[in-house]
This record gives structure tokens, sequence and C-alpha cells, in this order.
């Protein structure tokens, strides 16, 4: 049975560092607060704002052991008076728990996304 889990945070700034610590932020409290192991991940999409072009955040999944699942980059939408520097994922894992057990991670400024989230 496979789960997808949301999640998104922003970034202070555009640079690589602070891009790919962010991403991992956000990847490691998915990681924790689902009880995944690695290898039960098996795919990640990525998506940034336009205003955030130092690296793929993909890199930072590769840095922390996500070697076998898929990742993917995308640009997110660029819609007039969203939030800005904003790095969303979608992971999917076949972990056994049901769509309704995921615990979806929103971090920094991503928090207005899902106010319902506490």
């Amino acid at each position: 049975m496979a789960v997808c889990i949301r999640g998104a945070i922003t970034a202070d700034k555009n640079e690589r560092e602070e891009i790919l610590s962010k991403t991992k932020e956000m990847l490691l409290a998915i990681i924790e607060k689902n009880n995944l192991n690695l290898e039960e991940i098996t795919s990640v999409l990525f998506t940034a704002t336009s205003d955030l072009d130092k690296v793929y955040p993909a890199v930072a999944a590769r840095e922390i052991g996500l070697t076998e699942a898929a990742l993917m980059c995308v640009q997110e939408l660029n819609i007039e008076g969203s939030l800005r520097k904003c790095i969303r994922v979608m992971v999917t894992a076949e972990n056994g728990k049901t769509q309704k057990e995921a615990k979806h991670v929103y971090l920094g400024g991503a928090k207005i996304l899902r106010p319902d989230i506490k």
C-alpha cells in the first residue's frame, strides 16, 4: 500500500546551502513524523518557486541517503501573490499505512499553506 505525504518549507535566501539545509530539514521531519525507513520511499517530487534557482532540492535527498528512490524537481507555478522562496514536496512511500494516517509537514513560512495542520 502506497501513501503520499506532502510537505513544504521556505528558505530565507536563494543560496545553495540554504536550499539544501531547508530541504533536508523538511525531508527529515517527514521521515521522522511518519516513521519511514529510507527503503520505503519510492519517489519524491519536489517543486520550488522561481526565486530559488541555485540548486536542485533533490541533491539534499541524495545527501541524506535517498539513493534508490526516483526523484524529480519541477518549478512551481508562478501565481501572483503566492508564497515566495518555497520548496514543496510529495513523498510516496510503501509503508503499509493508509492515506489518512499520513502526517504532512509544513515548516517555516510554509505553515500558512496548511493552517489546519498543527
